[in-house]
């Protein structure tokens, strides 16, 4: 792993942890000492985190901590829904091949495999983490789309749209279960619709399957104990709206 990504990785993890503040500026000069590197992969992880949307340019110099608001992460699920949805009607009306039908199949298999349980341990629910997120790439690779590809890339680097946001969340309320029974239902809905190449189908699964995020959202906003498993929570300004 590169200086670079390392740099990423720790600067990315402070921000969402809470430990740099929203509104707080980072300088250059200033992380070299908190970070213990050099300048360089430093400039290069703050340009990435300000693609990424964490970060805006202060004025003058240097970055300050992007904050978001409910309606900021309402937009970014139904956004991350919308092009999943694409996504999905382009795989059913394009056509994909077997192979790629198969992996994707085997996935939501041992998903089904996992919800047999009559409960989950932390390590299971690491095993779902990993499995959805697999899940979601093979969705979006199956539309074939740079520009999915691209769009998607951008959104699920808020750390509120990613298809893993809320799951830890989810796994801490009530019906817990429930909710993880119909997203794995939408998932296997999903499949089979690009399967029979049923476009619209495929398309509305997936934009209701992000939707049912915005269900466990509802829930956080309302016990703070819920929405501290969500990444970047100290993030979000006027929690109450």
């Amino acid at each position: 792993m590169s200086q670079t990504v390392k740099t990423l990785i720790s600067l990315r993890e402070l921000i969402l942890n809470g430990e740099i503040a929203p509104g707080e500026r980072l300088l250059e000069v200033n992380l070299v000492d908190r970070l213990g590197v050099s300048r360089t992969p430093i400039r290069a992880a703050l340009a990435r985190l300000a693609e990424e949307g964490l970060l805006e340019k202060a004025p003058g110099s240097g970055y300050v901590v992007r904050e978001f608001t409910v309606h900021d992460i309402r937009d970014s699920i139904e956004v991350r829904g919308t092009l999943e949805g694409m996504a999905a009607r382009w795989a059913a009306e394009r056509g994909i091949s077997e192979p790629a039908l198969n992996r994707i199949k085997a996935c939501v298999a041992e998903i089904d495999a996992l919800l047999s349980q009559t409960e989950l341990s932390n390590d299971d629910i690491a095993t779902y983490l990993e499995l959805n997120e697999i899940f979601h790439q093979q969705l979006l690779g199956l539309s074939d789309s740079f520009v999915i590809e691209r769009m998607l890339e951008r959104i699920v680097a808020l750390p509120f749209a990613s298809p893993n946001a809320f799951v830890i969340a989810t796994s801490e309320i009530g019906q817990s279960w429930k909710i993880f029974f119909v997203a794995q239902d939408q998932h296997r809905g999903i499949v089979n619709a690009i399967e029979n190449r049923e476009g619209l189908r495929a398309e509305y699964l997936a934009r209701e399957h992000a939707l049912l995020t915005l269900r466990v959202l509802k829930t956080a906003l309302k016990n703070q104990s819920v929405l501290d498993q969500v990444p970047g929570a100290k993030l979000i300004s006027n929690v109450a709206a």
